[in-house]
C-alpha cells in the first residue's frame, strides 16, 4: 500500500504510523523495521525508522519523567531493587548501551526518564550511536528479508554465502560485547 505513494509522502505516513502502532504495541518495531526494510532499502529506511525511534525517544523520555518511577515500573514489572541508572554516566557509557542491540530502545528511553540527564544531552547521544546499529538491522533485513517472506531457511544460505554481511556481523555483536565489558570495567576501577 505505501508503495503507491512518492516516497516522501510514505515515508511520512510510515514514521507516523510507526510511531503510533509502536507506542501502544511495544514490540511492533521489529514487524515495522522489517516491512521498511524491504519497501525503501535499507538506507532510505534507515533514516525513517532513526526519524520515528527519535520521536518515540522524546514521547517516552517525557512519559517516564512526568509519570514518575511508580508507573513505569508497575507497567514494565521493573523490580526497585536493580541499580538506577545515574545521571551522571559518561557519554561513551550512554553510547556504548545505545549501539549495543542488547537492550531495547524502549527501555532506555523510559530508563533515562527516570534519571535527572537532560533531554537535550541524551537525545543528542541517541542521535550519535543509534544510527550504526539501525542500519545494521535494516542493511541485513533489507537483503534478506523478501527472499526470507518466500523460504525462511534462505538466511543460513544468504549468509553463508555473503562473507561480507557474515562478517560485519559478528564483527559488530564482538566489539558491542567488548565495548560493554570495557565500559563496565573501567567503571568498577572508578568505584
Amino acid at each position: 500500500w505505501l508503495g503507491q505513494f512518492p516516497i516522501l509522502i510514505s515515508g511520512l505516513i510510515f514514521v507516523i504510523v510507526y510511531v503510533v502502532v509502536t507506542f501502544f504495541v511495544f514490540f511492533a518495531n521489529d514487524l515495522f523495521r522489517m516491512m521498511s526494510a524491504v519497501l525503501f532499502g535499507s538506507y532510505v529506511s534507515t533514516f525513517f525508522v532513526l526519524t520515528a525511534e527519535m520521536i518515540n525517544l522524546v514521547i517516552l523520555f517525557h512519559l517516564s519523567r512526568k509519570l514518575g518511577r511508580e508507573f513505569v515500573e508497575q507497567r514494565f514489572q521493573w523490580k526497585k531493587d536493580k541499580q538506577e541508572l545515574k545521571a551522571d554516566d559518561p557519554f561513551w557509557g550512554i553510547f556504548v548501551i545505545r549501539v549495543a542491540p542488547l537492550i531495547p530502545f524502549r527501555f532506555l528511553d523510559l530508563g533515562f526518564g527516570l534519571t535527572k540527564i537532560s533531554l537535550q544531552r541524551y537525545l543528542v547521544i541517541s542521535l550519535l550511536a543509534s544510527p550504526l546499529r539501525i542500519f545494521w538491522i535494516q542493511f541485513i533485513l533489507a537483503g534478506v528479508g523478501e527472499v526470507i517472506f518466500k523460504d525462511p531457511s534462505v538466511l543460513v544460505e544468504y549468509l553463508s554465502n555473503n562473507r561480507l554481511v557474515f562478517n560485519f556481523s559478528l564483527g559488530y555483536i564482538i566489539l558491542t560485547f567488548v565495548g560493554v565489558f570495557l565500559y563496565r570495567r573501567r567503571k568498577r576501577k572508578a568505584v
